[in-house]
């Protein structure tokens, strides 16, 4: 059976189309495929493994039963960082490393949700490191869940605010020299990543590089690898 990948989902309590669209579509894979990986961004953001936003009850419910029978993966995104133990225990989904090598189908598969790879980015380098800082994740975590709710709305409003003034600008893509540097320390697998919102098909020497179609509004994307190689493919 087929393994399925997607990314950058970006659910959250205000994006009811997008929210049932992952629930139909666990509904329509389970049982059969024989994987989902999510790599990153499953939701826009995660303030804590104890939010108990209703918004979260179904999404979380019907990954549990997806679980039950067919394995899933998640990936920790730029937008949910903060997933954690409690996070796997309430869906059912194992938590990996980012970036994770995988063998599928007779193929070496590296995946990663593709935000370290931004390196001309600097701001948001600067962030992502001192984000995953466990020091900085525990005080974080240590305040109280409505701030955390605050300083995430108030995170969010920015970065729309910032996409609406530059557009999907170059520093917000992946540059060549990481892409390399990251296939040649793994010996030149092939590369699946998310988070830039520019799905394509890329290649790097012996290696080649794909790009996960984000969801938006009430359509998405997944890329299905089988024995007879990779695909990106729309919903149905």
């Amino acid at each position: 059976m087929a393994i399925h990948f997607i990314s950058d989902l970006h659910l959250a309590d205000d994006t009811p189309a997008l929210n049932q669209l992952f629930l139909d579509t666990l509904a329509a894979w389970r049982g059969r495929i024989a994987a989902l990986y999510i790599l990153g961004d499953l939701f826009e953001y995660w303030v804590g493994d104890d939010d108990d936003s209703p918004y979260l009850e179904a999404p979380l419910a019907a990954m549990r039963a997806f679980a039950a029978d067919t394995p899933l993966y998640v990936m920790r995104g730029n937008r949910d960082f903060l997933l954690g133990a409690g996070f796997e225990a309430r869906s059912g989904a194992r938590l990996l490393d980012d970036p994770m090598l995988i063998e599928a189908h007779g193929r070496r598969i590296l995946l990663s949700h593709g935000d370290a790879l931004c390196t001309d980015d600097a701001a948001y380098q600067q962030f992502r490191a001192m984000s995953r800082n466990p020091q900085w994740q525990q005080a974080m975590l240590a305040k109280p869940l409505a701030e955390r709710h605050a300083i995430a709305r108030h995170a969010r409003a920015q970065s729309e605010m910032n996409k609406q003034q530059t557009g999907l600008t170059a520093i917000s893509d992946v540059t060549e020299t990481a892409v390399r540097e990251l296939l040649a320390a793994h010996d030149w697998p092939t590369l699946i990543h998310g988070h830039t919102h520019r799905p394509a098909h890329h290649l790097h020497d012996a290696s080649s590089r794909w790009v996960i179609q984000d969801w938006h509004g009430d359509r998405g994307g997944y890329l299905l690898l089988d024995e007879q190689g990779i695909a990106q493919l729309p919903l149905s």
